[in-house]
């Protein structure tokens, strides 16, 4: 199992998430991220913000998410 917080992956907050694959890890992410728009989170509304902006540029939202696999990969599994 790998850990990466909320905030790592482009979130408002520092719950952690464990997965195994970079797959199930976004996966995590984006269900919290919807329970958290639901509630309007303050915090996490400025990220899905952020997120929007960067999602106008598929060149930039793909190199997003390749550095953001790249350090889930670079993680050691505890």
């Amino acid at each position: 199992m790998k850990t990466m917080t909320c905030r790592e992956l482009g979130g408002g907050c520092d719950k952690e998430f464990k997965a195994e694959t970079f797959e199930e890890m976004g996966e995590l992410a984006k269900a919290h991220g919807l329970e958290m728009f639901q509630a309007g989170d303050a915090a996490h509304m400025e990220a899905l913000g952020k997120m929007q902006a960067l999602m106008q540029s598929p060149a930039d939202l793909q190199a997003w998410f390749e550095v953001k696999r790249q350090e889930f990969e670079a993680l050691v599994h505890n």
